[in-house]
């Protein structure tokens, strides 16, 4: 491997794992903090994509068609959790697990409805359409660089809600003791509504950032849910911070073990997992 190919996989590795730090922040301040194990997670990864293809298609361009979708997302995330998710904080783990099950076959069948069951594509923006020459035969695709570069910005901005802010702080709070902060007079419940959104939000972002590179298809939230936990047991959970550094680790060995070990490569990121977790059971970071 020359050093120009080594570079694209190099940064192929940072897109990536970026990318899946979105989705899996979201399922680690959910299940980290509001105590879900929101198996729903991914769909919200397909749904954003999909939003992306068919408001894209309605609006002729793919920054119109985000702009749009952040607000919904943001509205559908808090409808479901008053909707559904509160009455799930004092039930059991099992209740969680079968309601939010319920949620996948539901929304795979509303997108079968409303769409199709077809692939799709998605346009990436002509201003981001070219790519960058490495040398007479390679080159680099900038829509690759900005999706990394929104995910740093994105993952800047969450460090200074959770860590600077008095949201963050209540946020902090009501994870470690929910009676406490609400005896306070601290609206506990519109706190973990927001959580809740947020987290919608991240993954439905992350789909429809992902969309024109990976095209738009059913089930395609399936695969990232699980990866996603994966790094949220790497990284430890309810740790931002330890989601972004495993999501870069899952990045990095995934990409590397389909060029270096393509036989091995679907059981690298498993077997990285089991490592650490023999290691440090509770995750490299912890909550926080």
């Amino acid at each position: 491997m020359d050093f120009y190919s080594f570079l694209i996989q190099v940064l192929n590795s940072v897109q990536y794992g970026l990318l899946l730090f979105l989705v899996a922040s979201g399922l680690t301040l959910v299940f980290g903090i509001m105590g879900i194990i929101n198996l729903a997670h991914g769909a919200f990864y397909m749904v954003g994509a999909y939003m992306a293809f068919a408001l894209s298609s309605l609006t002729g361009n793919l920054f119109t068609a985000i702009l749009l979708g952040i607000p919904l997302s943001l509205v559908f995330g808090a409808f479901l959790e008053w909707a559904l998710f509160s009455h799930l904080y004092k039930r059991d783990h099992l209740e969680q697990v079968l309601l939010t099950y319920g949620l996948i076959l539901i929304f795979e069948e509303l997108r079968s409805l409303l769409v199709d069951d077809e692939v799709h594509g998605v346009a990436i923006p002509d201003v981001f359409s070219a790519s960058i020459a490495l040398n007479d035969t390679l080159s680099y695709p900038v829509y690759r660089l900005v999706i990394s570069a929104v995910c740093i910005v994105l993952a800047i901005g969450l460090y200074f809600l959770i860590q600077r802010t008095r949201l963050g702080m209540m946020i902090r709070a009501g994870s470690h003791d929910r009676d406490m902060v609400q005896s306070l007079g601290i609206n506990i419940n519109l706190i973990y509504r927001t959580v809740f959104a947020l987290g919608v939000t991240l993954a439905a972002f992350a789909g429809m950032l992902a969309a024109p590179i990976s095209s738009v298809f059913p089930g395609m939230g399936g695969g990232v849910l699980i990866i996603s936990f994966v790094i949220v047991v790497i990284g430890g959970i309810g740790s931002v911070w330890g989601a972004l550094f495993a999501a870069l680790l899952v990045g990095f060995a995934d990409t590397f073990g389909k060029v270096l070990l393509p036989d091995f490569a679907g059981a690298i990121v498993y077997v990285l997992m089991a490592a650490v977790l023999l290691w440090r059971p509770e995750g490299i970071f912890k909550k926080g």
